[in-house]
């Protein structure tokens, strides 16, 4: 018979050394967890303090205000005869370089954008009365300007700027164009929307390919198949092609196809069958996750009371299982919209200036045209660059707050 132990004995030396370290190792590891946590928020806020520093002027455009003459510019156009080819063979640029000299300076020409001719074409085609009289039109400045205008430029774009907001010239404001407006040379007249179009075709391929076969098949493994050898073989495989790199989904879509089907190059239908194949391996695994969360007596219930096995997995099952399934779907979803070298290996990085008509038009996708730009030259991509990625994450947040809002709205309690 062991002996009791005395109350006096807890409050030996050694209980409290015992006691002392127990409560250092506590507090080292909360110190550690806060110094880990800290960390984490100063490189997110770093991130998003360069992001935000550079994408946020990439919203906005600078302006030159010139008054044309059109009575006397060595334009010679017909207001009553204005069509697309009259406007071709009027060699606008030139026209346009010997306007801004005229109402600004000898050496002006360099301050406007090598594009700005495409905003006097459009102001023609809008009012051919203009033709007659003299007006004042915004033509977007250059990219020295328009850095010096919003931070800092070249020595002579600064006094060009300085120049120019002395005569109350120069304006600064939202470039609406950056989200209509599609890929070009120029950065200060490029736009997302084509790549934007993109990014929705691709993405409504592989939803409607990837989830009806993603969760038919986890339906099947979890409420149909036999467990044996063959679908613990199939189980491992899906497992496995989840962690597989996407770039091997980029060369299977590449060899499968464009080079066996000889299916159109470079466009959303293409991305969107080879993110599909990307996707369904995780479709695959929250479908059958979800399914396995229902609780047995769901599926005992409603086949005591007469329900023939498909009724119980169509009628019982799935509505139990939907919100787990449509979270990681969009997870999955959000995961391919920001993929790229996939896309890179079936050619979807061409140059695209037109937004996609269609699935079987070419076209390029948000992680694509970002990666294009920031490979530019020219210094003006780099806030549109920052301003394309600002807009992918926008992105990837409705994406998520979907998969909550509809995780919240469907979900039940049993």
């Amino acid at each position: 018979m062991t002996a009791k132990r005395l109350p006096t004995d807890w409050k030996s030396d050694a209980m409290r050394k015992r006691i002392a370290r127990r409560y250092a190792a506590e507090r080292r590891f909360k110190a550690a967890g806060l110094l880990a946590v800290a960390l984490s928020a100063a490189f997110l806020a770093f991130l998003l303090f360069s992001m935000l520093g550079n994408g946020l002027r990439g919203f906005t455009r600078t302006e030159i205000a010139v008054k044309v003459d059109f009575p006397a510019s060595p334009l010679l156009l017909d207001p009553n005869a204005i069509t697309d080819q009259a406007l071709a063979n009027a060699n606008l640029p030139m026209v346009t370089g010997e306007i801004v000299k005229k109402a600004l300076s000898a050496d002006a020409e360099e301050w406007v954008s090598p594009t700005a001719w495409t905003v006097l074409r459009d102001a023609i085609k809008a009012d051919p009365k203009i033709l007659a009289r003299t007006v004042t039109i915004q033509l977007p400045a250059s990219t020295a300007i328009d850095l010096a205008a919003k931070s800092k430029g070249s020595p002579d774009a600064e006094t060009a700027v300085e120049r120019l907001n002395k005569a109350k010239l120069l304006t600064t404001g939202i470039n609406w164009s950056f989200l209509t407006a599609s890929d070009g040379t120029d950065p200060t007249q490029v736009g997302i929307w084509g790549a934007f179009k993109g990014s929705l075709l691709t993405m409504l391929v592989t939803l409607a390919l990837s989830f009806p076969i993603g969760v038919a098949t986890a339906v099947y493994l979890e409420e149909y198949a036999r467990k044996n050898w063959l679908t613990d073989i199939i189980e491992v495989s899906i497992n496995n092609l989840a962690a597989v790199p996407s770039i091997i989904f980029g060369l299977l879509g590449l060899s499968i196809f464009l080079n066996f089907l000889h299916l159109p190059r470079s466009a959303a239908l293409i991305g969107g069958m080879t993110l599909a194949l990307m996707t369904m391996p995780v479709i695959v695994i929250a479908g059958r996750n979800a399914i396995k969360s229902v609780p047995p007596s769901i599926r005992d219930a409603a086949l005591g009371i007469g329900a023939s096995p498909v009724q119980v997995v169509f009628h019982h099952v799935l509505p139990l299982a939907l919100p787990g399934i449509l979270t990681g779907t969009i997870i999955g979803m959000a995961r391919a919209l920001g993929e790229t070298a996939p896309l890179l290996m079936i050619g979807m990085r061409a140059f695209i200036a037109t937004p996609p008509g269609g699935i079987t038009d070419p076209a390029t996708v948000l992680p694509v045209q970002i990666f294009l730009w920031s490979d530019e030259v020219s210094k003006g991509f780099v806030e549109k660059t920052s301003a394309a990625i600002i807009v992918l994450l926008v992105f990837l947040l409705a994406m998520n707050g979907l998969a909550i809002y509809l995780r919240n709205k469907f979900e039940r309690r049993w």
